[in-house]
């Protein structure tokens, strides 16, 4: 199909113009800021892990303390790389899907725009200290109300998009895509509601075991739909179409879908064993935590069978590496998660930098990986070109950001274990036998370990930057992509 050509509209008219070509400024906007927002968190990350090493690093500066730029590391490693990510890939999925532009170009430049401003006021009001002092929901409710308008917003762009579809089939990752946008919806607006108190000061609606439990659904449904649910639907459409082959089986990605929503609400309590909550509710979130392990481990299965009779194509395509090590990372944290929530496990690994270890795992893992990828293989497409502007950059970010991921969470693994055991062990008179500071000066070389994976995914972050600087340089015109036609080969890729 030439750009000239005349697509048939809903009701047998021609679409207007601008409505035959993809909108991918939007997919290319959150793709730059997806890479720039990965360095900026990533440095941040890489500063607070010099401060555990050099403790007196920035002492005496308060917006530089560990406590104030921790969450800024955190808010903007998921809600600024990745979030940027799953705007990206998803908005550039549910359009070549459903073979029609997005529902509104205004409404996409809102998304993006007010996506950046809530990362911007994080940047500013977190390193003041201005927090509400909850994991991965620390923002005022200012801001809180400001990322539920957007996201509002970004849920009718995409559902408008999928409701004026071309064809009749709606593909499984849309309905990954769908399924965290609803969920995380849901947990943003449960959490978060607050009394005011001022224009930066708010208190939570809940109190004691209530706030902690709803914090803790809220946390790790965070996990398990923002970080899991939107990059496996990265994974259902971007393996296969890097692979140049169909999904593995489409009947286990449907049963994949509804069984990871139908279990992942209720494994929250997991995070607060051996507190007040109350026991039972502790055994829920252990029970539904274990079932968990069936889905996952289905569903990564899906993607790398993708690859069955098409293997050799990792010695040459870093990018497909890239896809099919991050699946292998989710299944690695997907089974530790579960296995950690056992309450005679979590004894031991609680308050340990072993949990640090394992959220690593899935996020410099599992998550930083699929996003690469994904971006690897969407941004020349989108510029019109064959490939990035260096795949030898592509494979040596791959081997730099493996081996980082390798030292950081090996190294936490190893203390975290280490902590627990020393934590725990007794003299004969029921004395502790190591102090605190014991165990601080033994975790205390891994820290120095931690840091320089820290450095080389940095490192790898910073090689991308360059091949995305490159890459743009050498499309310097850029024609409109025409949308396909209905009946299109491709119509389910």
């Amino acid at each position: 199909m030439t750009s000239t050509d005349a697509l048939p509209g809903p009701n047998g008219g021609d679409l207007p113009a601008r409505d035959r070509y993809y909108n991918d400024k939007v997919v290319l906007q959150f793709s730059v800021a997806t890479v720039v927002w990965g360095i900026v968190g990533m440095a941040v990350g890489v500063l607070i892990a010099a401060q555990l090493y050099w403790p007196t690093l920035f002492e005496g500066i308060p917006w530089l303390s560990y406590g104030r730029l921790r969450p800024l590391h955190t808010n903007a490693v998921i809600f600024a790389f990745g979030g940027s990510a799953l705007f990206a890939t998803s908005l550039h999925v549910v359009q070549r899907t459903c073979h029609v532009r997005l529902l509104n170009d205004r409404l996409a430049a809102f998304v993006f725009w007010g996506w950046q401003a809530v990362i911007v006021a994080a940047a500013v009001t977190l390193p003041m200290g201005l927090t509400q002092g909850k994991e991965y929901a620390e923002l005022e409710w200012p801001i809180d109300l400001l990322i539920a308008v957007v996201w509002v917003s970004y849920a009718v762009l995409f559902f408008g998009t999928i409701a004026r579809r071309k064809v009749k089939h709606i593909y499984v990752a849309n309905w990954f895509y769908g399924g965290f946008i609803l969920a995380v919806a849901l947990l943003h607006i449960v959490n978060n509601i607050s009394m005011p108190a001022g224009l930066m000061k708010s208190y939570s609606a809940y109190s004691g075991a209530v706030d902690a439990m709803v914090q803790w659904w809220y946390g790790h449904n965070a996990v398990g739909f923002f970080l899991t649910a939107g990059f496996l639907g990265m994974m259902y459409y971007f393996v296969p179409k890097q692979a140049e082959r169909p999904i593995y089986s489409y009947r286990l990605s449907i049963v994949h879908f509804w069984a990871l929503i139908a279990v992942y609400m209720w494994a929250g309590p997991h995070h607060l064993q051996y507190t007040a909550l109350p026991d039972w509710a502790q055994s829920v979130g252990m029970v539904f935590s274990l079932i968990l392990l069936a889905p996952s481990w289905g569903g990564a299965m899906n993607g790398i069978l993708t690859l069955s009779g098409v293997w050799h194509k990792l010695r040459t395509d870093p990018i497909l590496k890239f896809l099919i090590v991050a699946i292998s990372f989710y299944m690695i944290a997907t089974f530790e998660g579960p296995m950690m929530s056992i309450k005679t496990v979590n004894s031991l690994s609680h308050y340990t930098d072993w949990t640090i270890g394992h959220v690593h795992a899935g996020a410099l893992g599992w998550v930083a990986m699929i996003s690469i990828g994904s971006l690897y293989a969407l941004m020349p497409r989108l510029l019109g070109l064959k490939s990035m502007y260096s795949t030898r950059w592509i494979d040596l970010h791959f081997w730099i950001h493996t081996l980082g991921v390798v030292f950081y969470i090996a190294s936490m693994w190893i203390a975290g274990v280490m902590q627990g055991l020393m934590w725990r062990a007794t003299n004969a008179d029921g004395t502790l036998t190591y102090s605190f500071v014991e165990s601080l000066n033994a975790t205390y070389p891994y820290y120095l370990v931690r840091f320089g994976g820290g450095v080389l995914v940095l490192a790898g972050m910073g090689l991308m930057a360059a091949n995305t600087w490159k890459t743009f340089a050498m499309a310097k015109v850029r024609e409109p992509q025409p949308l396909l036609p209905p009946d299109a080969a491709d119509a389910r890729a």
